[in-house]
């Protein structure tokens, strides 16, 4: 029966708590109820919005890094000299693609972390 409705009876307090939660969530109190429960039913741990954009946005400037390397590696296969890429670029890359993958991993971690706590975890 999909679409159900479902009624439950909160505590103020509780109502409180479920709309600061969802509010913090940047959704309804009701499809936070919705998303929380399907999440501890099924052991899911789902990405809000922004931070399934920032992961977007991360695996796009991947791609972009991962397209600029494939060109390097050709040119350099075909004994080509690339003007200005030397060793310290490709160590600049290689932090910069180290840097992407720890802070993909944090955002995941607190991403589950906070929906078990309830609270989404601020990056500082």
């Amino acid at each position: 029966m999909p679409g159900a409705s479902l009624y439950v009876r909160l505590r103020p307090e509780d109502r409180l708590l479920l709309h600061e939660r969802a509010a913090a969530r940047g959704m309804a109190s009701a499809t936070y109820v919705s998303v929380l429960l399907r999440s501890h039913l099924r052991s899911l741990a789902p990405l809000p919005k922004d931070e399934l954009i920032a992961l977007k946005r991360a695996v796009s400037e991947l791609g972009a890094v991962g397209r600029n390397l494939n060109q390097i590696a050709r040119a350099a296969n075909s004994n080509a000299r690339v003007a200005g890429v030397g060793q310290d670029e490709f160590r600049a890359i290689l932090k910069i693609c180290e840097a992407l993958r720890d802070h993909t991993k944090l955002l995941i971690k607190a991403n589950a972390a906070s929906w078990a706590s309830g609270y989404a975890e601020t990056q500082g």
